[in-house]
């Protein structure tokens, strides 16, 4: 906790102190005015009726009638009370100053249990749990902490981490959550907003969020150092769900696009603007939320050590023997591989070429700067026992989308290589978190297609404008090990 969560808690403490010693003598002394003036009302009242002649008859029939009244309304508390919370739940009794346990339930808003779709599971049972990850924004005064956290134990909701981002006004404060599974989401903000927080925003976490704050930070640091393609990745895995894009300075054209950012950054609620080392600008956009300072500061840290580093591709060799016998290499490619890639363009048909580049056959060329750039994504190499390169796969990070393209030469095509390819391709797209692999190609591309159908994937196929545009859900996409050169930089 903080040193503002231990100022509150020390006020607490001692507001509940004083109030419950400044009380006591107070409640006695009410009582027993209470007392007397029960007991003077009952003898002007026997003294009224006792003297009439049925007064003894009319003294033990209202008697009777109490004693109905009482022993009704216990039988009555007894059935509809809360039941106590279950045994093994970890939640002990919480007592007020005087002792008494006091209703859970009073200040707690009524919990339902989550709605479960068909065929989803059955719905969960009280002694569930769900993890959530919540923002909220809090005033920074003392107690403002303590009674959020007082609210969320109300609800049972344990606190697993905590982290802080001050404002100009307020601070935001970031917790994971274990909550019961009944308890919804809706009824978490209720319950939030009544204690005092602001601008809440939940969603589901998972197992993964229970890494605390400082060792993801290190490990998208390590990821990052070791590989320039990292970088966008690691800056979604530290911002949660966004959408990154990475703004050339130059066109494939070779005309200036004017895209850039200043040295320092520029923070806009939703939308963070940093300059990109290898030139250009990143623009990294969050609508539902808007970034923070500290994040701000976390992201520019990671692009100036992306910068200090200057580029990188893993080293290593995978090698491949194909049904004829050859064998080949399948390796990272980066700008070092630009003259192989041109060679191996100079063999290309005509047609292989406007099937990969969808135009002008001469432009080709101008695309490899861009397409072989870590920035933009990772780009697999094939390379045959002589050291010539005869294929290229690339998977490039097109924002909240990623797509796959294949080139490969035309005396090596019919050998499996695309396939295989493509196959690496989607792992690396599974072990970076994407959802979705798209290619665009044509029709008349089955060589393409049949490489995707390969992949025993769910596909979409839609026609755009006289191109096919095949997208693979890979939420079915089995666990593929990497291949030694993205093991190494692991």
């Amino acid at each position: 906790m903080t040193d503002r969560a231990d100022r509150a808690d020390r006020a607490d403490v001692t507001s509940k102190k004083t109030t419950r010693h400044s009380h006591h003598w107070r409640r006695d002394v009410t009582e027993l005015a209470a007392l007397f003036t029960a007991v003077a009302v009952a003898d002007a009242v026997a003294n009224l009726i006792g003297h009439q002649p049925d007064g003894p008859y009319l003294l033990i029939a209202s008697a009777v009638a109490l004693a109905v009244t009482a022993a009704f309304h216990t039988w009555w508390a007894r059935r509809h009370s809360h039941a106590p919370p279950p045994a093994g739940t970890g939640f002990p009794a919480e007592e007020d100053g005087d002792g008494a346990v006091p209703d859970r339930h009073a200040d707690a808003a009524t919990t339902a249990p989550v709605s479960t779709p068909a065929g989803a599971g059955p719905a969960p049972s009280p002694g569930d749990t769900v993890l959530w990850r919540v923002r909220t924004t809090v005033r920074d005064a003392p107690g403002s902490l303590a009674a959020l956290c007082g609210a969320l134990a109300r609800h049972r909701v344990d606190i697993l981490t905590l982290q802080t981002h001050p404002l100009a006004e307020g601070t935001v404060d970031e917790f994971l959550l274990r909550a019961p599974a009944p308890l919804s989401a809706q009824q978490l903000s209720r319950a939030i907003s009544a204690a005092g927080g602001g601008s809440t925003w939940i969603e589901r976490a998972d197992a993964h969020d229970l890494v605390d704050a400082p060792t993801r930070v290190l490990g998208l640091a390590t990821r990052t150092a070791l590989d320039a393609a990292e970088l966008p990745l690691a800056l979604r895995q530290l911002l949660g769900r966004c959408t990154i894009h990475s703004l050339p300075g130059v066109s494939v054209t070779g005309r200036e696009t004017g895209e850039t950012a200043p040295v320092e950054g520029a923070l806009e609620e939703t939308v963070m603007r940093l300059r990109d080392p290898s030139g250009g600008a990143i623009t990294i956009e969050r609508p539902h939320l808007p970034f923070t300072p500290t994040e701000f500061a976390r992201a520019r840290a990671l692009v100036e050590l992306d910068a200090r580093l200057g580029p990188r591709v893993p080293r290593g060799e995978h090698v491949l023997t194909l049904p004829e016998g050859n064998e080949i290499t399948v390796r990272r490619a980066d700008h070092s591989d630009l003259r192989a890639a041109r060679a191996m363009h100079d063999r290309c048909s005509d047609r292989t070429l406007r099937l990969r580049y969808h135009g002008p056959v001469h432009d080709a060329d101008r695309y490899l700067d861009h397409l072989l750039s870590p920035r933009f994504g990772r780009t697999l190499a094939v390379q045959t026992a002589s050291g010539r390169l005869v294929a290229l796969g690339h998977l490039l990070w097109d924002g909240d989308e990623t797509e796959v393209a294949l080139l490969v030469e035309d005396d090596w095509q019919r050998r499996g290589i695309g396939s295989e390819l493509l196959s690496r391709l989607v792992a690396l797209a599974v072990e970076a978190g994407c959802e979705s692999v798209y290619a665009v190609t044509q029709s008349s591309n089955t060589g393409m297609v049949a490489a995707m159908r390969a992949l025993s994937l769910p596909l979409d196929y839609q026609i755009e404008e006289g191109t096919l545009v095949i997208t693979a859900r890979l939420g079915a996409a089995p666990v593929r090990s990497l291949p030694p050169y993205e093991e190494a930089g692991r």
